[in-house]
């Protein structure tokens, strides 16, 4: 079987497509991407076939964009790419099924292969990473800082909370949907995010049904799998002197708190400077993780380090907690290592995976306007000295004893065909 696979935004988003991707090659099928080249490397170490779509410095460009993490801007920085890149990805994928019709594979943002479902015909499972890509008026996904009790609200505020989402998501996204469908002749869409994002054919959420249960006004054709757990240790192993001091910290009893914001966040300075003074206070060592060193205080405590990459699979299970974005992947590495969780959500899916997390006992959060060294140093403490917490973590962890979600994501994607 051919299948194309269409990620859509920063390694977080990526990753995972990369490990299903893996798996569908193992067993025996034609699996390749179309993708930003700033993944080529990733992809050419793995052995996955793709064809680029954009440039490096364009990704650059969206990825230090000022209001990417904006709380209300950046869905508008994404459909301003989405726009740019709609009819580049549409025609790569019409000259690849020129070659046999391919089952296509892509995220809601992939609106170039909803279309392409459309126009060519072509099979198509929208595999979403979060369970905020499902709206729900029953459990309402958290969207904002601000709407995190909504789920306490009474049904009629709720739906016109909903409604209002509609017409948000709408104004940001609709015009680089209708903008390649009016290229081809076809007409407008609306309730991008509610409805048409999803395929007709087959939805697959990639997180299991105890951190995100079903509801029942999701798509009839949605069915859950379980988290992937891709980050790309196989391609980018643990640098050895990192590894020397985790095993270090590990045998003397001071294992490190980790600090990470995402791999395509560039405004993570407050964070950062946060992590650093929180692990001053507590007099604990520390890992600050991130590509981009000029967020960082100069100079860092002793006892902290910092480090470029490094695969969670490995750092988590030697961590005493970790401190991050809220990002569904490196939340779903920590509860596979059973490693509490302090949660600074900005945008997007994250306020939603905080509340969850929170639901879990595994996690606490801090929101907007409380990311400073007290707070953290703060919530840390508290979360490594609770009872609740550490038997909470090690439940969570003991939830993917026995599962395999890859192999039922890729036995769902081959019915497709």
């Amino acid at each position: 079987m051919r299948i194309i696979m269409t990620p859509v935004g920063s390694g977080g988003d990526v990753h995972p497509y990369v490990g299903v991707a893996l798996a569908l090659q193992r067993r025996g099928h034609d699996v390749s991407m179309i993708v930003n080249p700033h993944f080529g490397p990733l992809l050419d170490r793995v052995g996955l076939p793709f064809v680029p779509i954009g440039t490096v410095d364009a990704y650059d460009a969206i990825i230090s964009h000022p209001d990417l993490w904006h709380d209300r801007r950046g869905l508008g920085v994404l459909g301003g790419a989405l726009r740019r890149w709609g009819r580049e990805g549409f025609e790569l994928i019409r000259t690849a099924a020129a070659g046999g019709a391919p089952v296509l594979v892509a995220p809601g943002l992939a609106f170039s292969a909803r279309v392409a479902h459309e126009v060519l015909g072509l099979p198509l499972v929208t595999m979403h990473l979060q369970p905020a890509c499902l709206v729900s008026a029953h459990e309402t996904p958290v969207l904002h800082a601000r709407l995190r009790s909504i789920n306490r609200w009474p049904p009629l505020l709720k739906r016109l909370v909903l409604a209002l989402g509609d017409r948000l998501a709408d104004r940001a996204l609709a015009p680089a949907a209708n903008a390649l469908r009016a290229e081809l002749h076809l007409p407008p869409v609306r309730r991008i995010t509610s409805e048409w994002w999803h395929s007709p054919q087959r939805v697959i959420g990639i997180f299991p049904d105890w951190y995100a249960p079903a509801q029942p006004d999701w798509p009839r054709q949605t069915i859950l799998t379980g988290f992937p757990l891709y980050d790309g240790a196989d391609a980018a192993p643990l640098a050895p002197a990192l590894d020397d001091w985790l095993s270090e910290s590990d045998a003397a009893g001071r294992r490190p708190m980790v600090f990470v914001a995402g791999t395509g966040n560039r405004r993570g300075a407050r964070f950062f400077q946060a992590g650093a003074d929180a692990c001053r206070r507590l007099g604990r060592p520390g890992l600050l993780l991130t590509r981009f060193p000029e967020q960082l205080p100069d100079p860092l405590p002793a006892g902290v380090r910092h480090a470029g990459y490094a695969p969670l699979s490995r750092v988590l299970p030697r961590a005493a907690a970790i401190a991050h974005h809220g990002g569904i992947g490196t939340a779903a590495e920590a509860l596979r290592a059973g490693c509490p969780q302090l949660v600074a959500p900005m945008t997007f899916d994250q306020p939603d995976n905080a509340v969850r997390l929170e639901r879990l006992g595994v996690a606490r959060t801090l929101w907007p306007g409380a990311v400073d060294g007290r707070g953290a140093a703060h919530a840390l403490d508290a979360l490594l000295g609770s009872d609740h917490t550490r038997t909470a973590c090690r439940d969570a962890a003991g939830r993917f004893e026995g599962t395999d979600p890859v192999t039922r994501t890729c036995e769902l994607i081959e019915a497709a065909g």
